[in-house]
């Protein structure tokens, strides 16, 4: 018996003494002693039953936990301590930009971090005794069994903050006494090993706190003290520190904000209210706080406090959010593997690999408080989405497609004509900025890193003209053929003008954008074993295979898929980096919870392109912005003046536009289109590039020492000037100077001008009908011109691999050219004389008609035997003369003149002469003695009229001076020349 039983049963016994002893009845004494004697036996029975019913009651805890394995202190550790904490993202320069896309937010805090207030109001509301007990407190399990019994309406729990730490770390919330029993042994295991500001940290950063004011689930004292009141949870007030204390018991009934982000109703808002005040009430008893304190707090109006209404970073950068997302993934699948002791190449060429690891970094990222550090520049994203979003010449909203999943099936949409665009560092590969697209919410793709489409004529430096410069095939200046061709059906033209250029410099044929020039000179690197694809790899365009490259419609855009604005600009960065690649990347570090490096970017250049063809190259993409060139606007809607180097572009059926510029500092580029690709319309050419120009205005305001730097491309080693014919590209001759063709320009020291200009001689040539043809020796010299001759030979090379025709090599407008022409270019000799013309005068201008023969190449104007004046075929048949009479002929290229024409006249037939009458002799038919007659004295002869002079030609009205191909003016709003693959160049 207890000494407890012994002592309660000598107090009833003195009891009883003293009843009798005043005189209670004995009966009343026998029934005391039947009383105690039955209350004797109820005690012993429930002794025994204690006794037993802890006997199961252990027997049954037993049970329970016997599959339990017993956790190491580091184990338990490990699980306690593992915080789902949500990965934070930055732009460049520490600038925070926000939360990944997560579940549930979290932010670590260590407890010397938090108010005083704040632990006091968690101890008082969750575990008052948790100072004292060790994991558990019996009578509060006893008190939460009955209520679980009872099913009793106000149940006051019974988990100390050690075991509501053990069932959100360690087990589920499955409510059951195996659940129970496991919570409490490891609960006890926790208080042995950890120290109670240790357990106290872990709880305030894994409790459960509702929503903050994005709408988003949130857990841990700091993410709550952040989400609702926009302080840290050392700075929360008595009562702020109060509410957050409140709302582990009911955290989505207690929060005061809806899963939208919205302040919840003042109705919705008095559950939190109420839970405060109870807060506060514990606190007070406890004696954590004054009663003045107290009721201050109880009166204090909080909703003044909660945050307003925020939007994540997700809702504010959309499309930074999501790409710094997928990029850390990419990267954390490959550190997380090389953890496991397999490389990058053994991912990417395991399936099961790459789609293990790309699960596990996606949960890493959104468990283990990563801080993703990136490259863009807060300040200048912002500014170029300004422009974006204020620019009023996108094109209207047409229809398109997309896919429904739900239906299976593509359904009809409007579609935004979109824009995608990349800022980044030439040096480095660091992308500053992009534009995504027009509305993330209308559609998410981001067109500056993952739309491919077609380059079109941006292509070019890339795989046409710096290869070229590289092989040593030309120099900026040397001359390529523009001239049209068939090539297995394949017949390309030059956009919107689809002319013929001739021989053209190359560099004019690059700024100009000529199509055939670019597909020729493509395909003669082809066909004489190069493979000019090489240098593209270099960048490792995602979706362009290999065997695309020998496909000669490469040269102007012609894809299977398409190329992206990040890759395109990368390789444009290359040329302007003096041919070193460096890897566009996006994140600049990764940092883990403790500050730890994970991930750091190191450059690993590569050569793409020499210095010197890289230099070359951009020395050539200077003249795209200039009036001969189709970037020409660009200037006049810069505000500012540069050293420019860039090109644009255009995609068969003008589906896609581009311009891409590079300076000293940076690249960079734009494209505009559809997601399902169309017809661009009003001047997209003209709208990609004043896009284009009006955000480097607005950056330039910003960054200028990026965009409007002080100095310019610096010509490297390994790049000369030399003089060269500009007719063939060789070291100028005799015939080449004689023509005024030699001419200098860039080339590589690697090839420059050699050897003998055997292809050019010097030669007569007559005009017709604009066409210029060898003279024959017989060709009257007045009627031929002196000019330098390109062999046929030579001529067949310039239209190697391809052909073509020859005589298009010069065609009349070329002004790069004069006086030029192909020695197989006759005139040939019909063998009669030409037919004869008819003249008319009028005035003081005798004018005549053609003779129809087909080989004339010239008039002669008689008067008399003496030639007054000469035209050539291709002049006015017209000619002021003086007074007189004037006879036309033809003049074959044989020197055969026709028969002359009617006589005309100029001015007045003069009068007749008159004679006077002899007068009859003295001795008619005789004489006097020594003397006859004297006859009359002889007139003299009439002197002859000297020929008419030809008319000098400054009296003669001059042709007109020949107006420059339309392409060729500047107009700011006019579409930019040959910038398209014409139909059936392919995409």
């Amino acid at each position: 018996m207890s000494d407890q039983n012994k002592s309660f049963r000598d107090r009833f016994r003195k009891w009883s003494e003293t009843s009798s002893r005043i005189g209670l009845p004995r009966k009343l004494h026998t029934s005391y002693q039947v009383f105690w004697n039955l209350l004797l036996i109820l005690m012993i029975f429930i002794v025994i039953g204690a006794a037993f019913a802890g006997g199961v009651g252990a027997g049954y805890f037993a049970s329970l936990v016997k599959d339990e394995e017993v956790q190491s202190q580091e184990t338990l550790a490990q699980n306690i301590y593992n915080y789902t904490e949500t990965s934070d993202l930055y732009f460049a320069n520490e600038v925070y930009l926000g939360k990944i896309r997560t579940d549930l937010e979290r932010d670590e805090v260590a407890l010397e971090d938090v108010s005083p207030l704040l632990i006091d109001a968690v101890i008082a509301t969750e575990d008052e005794y948790f100072m004292e007990h060790d994991g558990v407190v019996p009578k509060a399990i006893m008190r939460a069994i009955f209520q679980e019994v009872t099913n009793a309406a106000n149940q006051t729990g019974g988990s100390t903050l050690t075991q509501q730490l053990i069932k959100n770390q360690v087990l589920t919330n499955e409510v059951s006494f195996d659940r129970k029993a496991k919570e409490i042994l490891l609960a006890l295991r926790v208080e042995r090993f950890f120290e109670k500001d240790e357990i106290l940290e872990a709880y305030l950063n894994v409790a459960d706190m509702g929503r903050n004011a994005s709408g988003r689930n949130i857990a841990g004292v700091q993410t709550a003290s952040l989400g609702l009141f926009g302080v840290n949870a050392s700075d929360l007030t008595l009562p702020q520190a109060a509410f957050i204390a409140g709302l582990p018991q009911a955290p989505f009934g207690y929060t005061p904000f809806t899963n939208n982000g919205e302040l919840k109703s003042d109705e919705g808002l008095q559950p939190g209210r109420d839970r405060k005040v109870e807060v506060l009430s514990r606190m007070l008893r406890d004696g954590a706080i004054t009663q003045a304190e107290h009721d201050e707090a109880v009166a204090y109006d909080l909703t003044q406090d909660f945050v307003a209404p925020t939007s994540g970073a997700l809702e504010r950068y959309p499309y930074v959010t999501e790409e710094l997302e997928r990029r850390a993934k990419e990267i954390l699948k490959y550190v997380l593997a090389e953890k496991d002791g397999y490389s990058r190449d053994q991912v990417d060429a395991s399936d099961t690999l790459r789609d293990k690891y790309s699960l596990l970094a996606a949960r890493d990222m959104r468990q283990s408080g990563y801080q993703i550090h990136s490259t863009i520049d807060k300040e200048v994203y912002d500014a170029m989405e300004e422009v974006k979003n204020n620019y009023e010449r996108f094109d209207e909203e047409r229809e398109g497609e997309e896919w429904d999943p739900e239906a299976g099936a593509f359904v009809p949409v409007m579609e935004q004509e979109q824009v995608g665009a990349v800022l980044m560092d030439n040096d480095t590969g660091r992308i500053i900025s992009f534009t995504g697209g027009r509305n993330h919410e209308r559609m998410s793709l981001n067109h500056a890193t993952q739309s491919f489409r077609s380059s079109g004529s941006t292509i070019k430096p890339l795989a046409v003209y710096a290869p070229a410069v590289e092989y040593g095939l030309i120099g900026a200046g040397s001359p390529i053929a523009d001239v049209k061709f068939n090539y297995n059906g394949w017949e390309p033209l030059n956009y919107v003008s689809y002319r013929e250029y001739g021989l053209i410099p190359a560099r004019t044929a690059l700024a100009a954008s000529h199509n055939l020039s670019a597909a020729r000179l493509y395909g003669r690197m082809l066909q004489s074993g190069y493979n000019p694809g090489e240098f593209l790899e270099v960048i490792d365009p995602e979706k362009i295979e290999e065997v695309e490259y020998q496909n000669p419609a490469f040269s102007l855009g012609g894809m299977t898929y398409g190329i992206t604005v990040e890759e395109n600009v990368s390789a444009y960065a290359a040329i302007a980096n003096y041919g070193q690649y460096n890897e566009p990347y996006m994140i600049e570090k990764i940092l883990d919870r403790d500050g730890n490096v994970v991930f750091e970017h190191e450059q690993a250049p590569k050569e793409m392109f020499s210095a010197a063809a890289s230099y070359v190259t951009i020395d050539m993409m200077r003249d795209t912005l200039t009036s001969i060139g189709s970037g020409r606007s660009a200037p006049g809607y810069l505000n500012f003046s540069t050293d420019w180097a860039g090109k644009s572009g255009t995609s068969q059926g003008t589906r896609d536009n581009w311009f891409i510029g590079s300076n000293p500092e940076v690249t960079f580029g734009l494209w505009l289109g559809y997601d399902t690709p169309k017809e661009l319309r009003y001047q997209s050419s003209v709208r990609a590039i004043n896009l284009w120009a009006n955000m480097m205005n607005r950056v330039n305001e910003l960054r200028t020492e990026l965009i409007d730097p002080e100095y310019t491309f610096q010509q490297p080693e390994g790049v000369v000037s030399r003089s060269f014919c500009t007719f063939t590209g060789l070291p100028a001759g005799q015939a080449c100077a004689g023509a005024g063709l030699v001419t200098s320009d860039l080339f590589t020291t690697a090839w420059s001008p050699s050897g003998e200009d055997a292809g050019l001689e010097t030669s007569r040539y007559v005009v017709r009908n604009g066409q210029r043809y060898i003279a024959l020796d017989s060709t009257p010299a007045e009627f031929s011109s002196t000019g330098a001759i390109l062999s046929p030979d030579f001529a067949e090379q310039m239209l190697f691999p391809y052909g073509g025709d020859a005589s298009k090599l010069f065609p009349e407008d070329n002004r790069f050219f004069d006086n030029m022409l192909v020695a197989d270019n006759t005139l040939n000799d019909d063998g009669a004389s030409p037919a004869g013309v008819s003249a008319s005068a009028s005035g003081s201008t005798v004018s005549w008609s053609g003779s129809g023969s087909g080989d004339v190449v010239g008039y002669r104007v008689y008067s008399g035997n003496s030639v007054a004046a000469i035209r050539q075929f291709d002049e006015s048949r017209s000619v002021t003369l003086p007074a007189g009479t004037y006879q036309v002929v033809a003049v074959d290229v044989a020197g055969k003149e026709s028969a002359r024409s009617n006589e005309v006249r100029i001015g007045t037939e003069p009068a007749p002469e008159v004679t006077e009458p002899e007068e009859p002799a003295d001795n008619a038919g005789g004489g006097s003695a020594g003397g006859g007659s004297t006859p009359p004295p002889e007139e003299p002869p009439a002197e002859e009229e000297p020929p008419a002079e030809e008319e000098p030609p400054a009296e003669e009205e001059p042709p007109a001076e020949e107006e420059p191909p339309a392409e060729e003016e500047p107009p700011a709003e006019e579409e930019p020349p040959g910038d398209e693959q014409p139909p059936g160049d392919g995409e």
